[in-house]
């Protein structure tokens, strides 16, 4: 087996949900995926899927170890500096930057491009690189954040639900299968919502969506609480109509129908995942 090697290059790409790796070396890219790595939710299993996951690199590369390599890790629950050098100083390889996991989807959706990112899944955030400065906004999660995001609207509509309830506004076919859903009763809704993570309120998105096509007016208000969000966002970063914007993130194209026509005209394929941005960053970390 391979021992030390400078020219290797390793990225990652870590969520609640999976972390998934990319190495590459001489010439030849080579991957895996592993399960949950939130450093901020659960440290010790996000480190432990870590290893487990360079550990299965290194394996299907036939080195030896990575200690010499080069890596930039993206990792969701970095909150800054303290949280990115925990991580570093628990995993064997020693040239390694550790940051949040916008900044590795933003470089591997815009590419060598400058333009902006509107990242809207089960969480959200915004971004925008101009003359190579990367400006990041939202992405603090559901009890303060991810506004527009499937996890945020599902709690929206629970909401909306309620207002029904206490007679703040008037029932919708929409607001009537909420309710159907949860027992017809305030119980059945805040019993759900106790104890929802942010992927079961991201359940209630497709709801959402097919009742605001449907013309369900409660439906579509939420969606358009959440393209105006979107929409204040970019302008405060700076974008303008004609510059590029990638969406990313299952429920970013379904905005099309709720944004400006320029904003949508504007839209543009992402160059690559954010584990392709992991590897580009990763070939800048020091030598």
């Amino acid at each position: 087996m391979t021992t030390h090697d400078p020219d290797i290059l390793i990225g990652i790409d870590g969520g609640g949900t999976q972390c998934r790796f990319a190495l590459l070396h001489d010439g030849e890219r080579i991957e895996h995926r592993g399960g949950s790595a939130n450093v901020h939710s659960d440290f010790n299993r996000a480190v432990a899927t870590l290893k487990d996951g360079l550990a299965a690199l290194a394996d299907k590369a036939g080195l030896a170890d990575l200690r010499s390599a080069r890596a930039y890790l993206g990792l969701a629950g970095v909150t800054g500096p303290e949280a990115a050098s925990r991580v570093a100083e628990a995993l064997p390889i020693r040239r390694i930057a550790v940051s949040d996991d916008r900044i590795t989807a933003v470089v591997g959706a815009l590419g060598a491009r400058d333009g902006a990112v509107m990242g809207i899944g089960t969480g959200s955030f915004l971004a925008r690189r101009a003359e190579g400065r990367v400006r990041l906004m939202g992405g603090w999660g559901l009890v303060l954040g991810d506004e527009a995001s499937g996890a945020y609207l599902g709690r929206r509509a629970l909401q909306r639900a309620l207002h029904v309830l206490d007679g703040l506004a008037e029932a919708t076919p929409f607001t009537d299968a909420i309710h159907a859903r949860y027992d017809s009763s305030p119980v059945g809704l805040l019993r759900f919502a106790r104890d929802a993570t942010p992927a079961e309120f991201a359940t209630l998105a497709p709801m959402i969506l097919d009742a605001a096509r449907a013309g369900d007016i409660i439906a579509w208000e939420i969606l358009r609480e959440g393209a105006d969000y979107i929409l204040h966002g970019l302008n405060r970063l700076g974008w303008t109509p004609g510059e590029v914007l990638c969406p990313i993130g299952g429920l970013a194209p379904h905005y099309a129908g709720f944004l400006p026509t320029d904003v949508t005209a504007s839209f543009a394929e992402p160059a690559g995942s954010a584990l392709d941005g992991a590897l580009t960053l990763a070939a800048g970390v020091e030598t």
